[in-house]
């Protein structure tokens, strides 16, 4: 499957599309895991330093993908490491969306049910998202992108008006001492602090949609920028908010540091219901981005066409959804995951030495 002309995507667009598909499951999450690391009020200089590492990343994904212009991972990693080497790469690369794809509905669908539709069958919540997520996707990464731009800063005002809101049990005694065990705590929370920047792989596909791809640096650093703000944020006022002792130990820690306090008089007196609402959405469309992602490798990789292998994609999700047969077993899955991201990291490093030599090479011939 060939890339449709009047399919791009403005550099706003692309900028919104890698922050919403790294704002997922994770802003939840992020704060325990963050915390269980680095055992110190200093998680939130692990989010900052992790944050600082993904740089280079990114930028080495959007160097490489600027010298095929037009084209994605899935297209270019055969010219790279010929067609077998580069198909299994992709293929690897198509696993990994999948798996997030099926970890992120999977997360989705264990808030709501434990918040709003207790006892449930499970697949009748993750369902429904998927086969909307399904049309979604099939309308191209256009749709999509104008889909994110509406969820995207509806997501982003309920989330620091609960923040805000929530200064009132904010103690900044909770965030002290500042480094009083030392940099080891910070560096043992990278650990837990880089996978919660999974998803900036969708970078080797975007810069091909982009309309002005020489854009696509300023673009994914404006975005991991806006990522790295609002996870600050995050950790900052749910550890200073609930303690660090609660953090670690909270399945949701984010959800309960909107459960703690109420506003009397006010339109909603406990926000955690618009917040889990309009973050299921976010969560949503995290999602959407990874089914896209794999249901566009599919078809790239094998030259299908592209909205068949969307709909063949469905049962192959929800089967990836089913596989945790616990929240035990989910977290146990996010961990997995990054690992995976770091694996994934080293062989795309390994892709662009190759091309490097191979670049160097012809130039010498030349």
């Amino acid at each position: 499957m060939f890339i449709r002309t009047d399919d791009r995507i403005t550099t706003s667009q692309a900028i919104v599309f890698m922050t919403n598909t790294i704002l997922g499951a994770g802003i939840l999450t992020m704060p325990r895991n963050v915390t269980q690391a680095t055992k110190t009020p200093d998680a939130w200089v692990a989010v900052l330093l992790g944050g600082i590492i993904v740089i280079p990343v990114i930028l080495l994904m959007v160097k490489l993908s600027q010298q095929f212009p037009g084209q994605t991972i899935f297209q270019y990693a055969n010219r790279i490491v010929g067609r077998l080497p580069g198909k299994a790469f992709c293929l690897l690369l198509v696993c990994y969306f999948l798996i997030i794809a099926g970890f992120e509905i999977r997360s989705l669908a264990e808030v709501t049910l434990f918040f709003l539709l207790e006892g449930t069958p499970i697949w009748a919540v993750v369902l429904p998202f998927i086969w909307v997520g399904a049309y979604l996707v099939s309308g191209g990464i256009n749709a999509i992108a104008r889909v994110y731009q509406i969820v995207f800063p509806i997501s982003m005002f309920v989330l620091l008006i609960s923040f805000a809101v929530s200064s009132r049990v904010f103690d900044i005694d909770n965030l002290r001492p500042v480094l009083g065990d030392g940099f080891i705590p910070v560096l043992a929370g990278l650990r837990a602090t880089i996978p919660v920047f999974v998803g900036y792989e969708v970078i080797l596909t975007l810069v091909a949609f982009m309309e002005n791809p020489r854009q696509a640096a300023k673009a994914m650093i404006g975005g991991l920028a806006i990522l790295l703000a609002v996870y600050l944020i995050t950790v900052i006022f749910v550890v200073g908010g609930i303690s660090i002792d609660s953090a670690m130990t909270s399945t949701w820690p984010t959800l309960d540091l909107i459960r703690s306090f109420e506003i009397s008089g006010f339109f909603v007196e406990r926000l955690e219901f618009p917040l889990m609402v309009i973050w299921l959405m976010q969560m949503f469309c995290s999602f959407c981005s990874f089914f896209f992602q794999s249901s566009l490798g599919v078809a790239q990789i094998f030259n299908l066409s592209y909205q068949p292998v969307i709909f063949a994609m469905v049962p192959i999700i929800l089967l990836s959804t089913m596989v945790p047969k616990s929240l035990q077993d989910l977290l146990l899955l996010g961990d997995m995951i990054g690992m995976m991201n770091i694996s994934l990291f080293l062989l795309l490093v390994l892709l662009t030495v190759v091309w490097l030599i191979r670049t160097k090479g012809m130039k010498q011939h030349v």
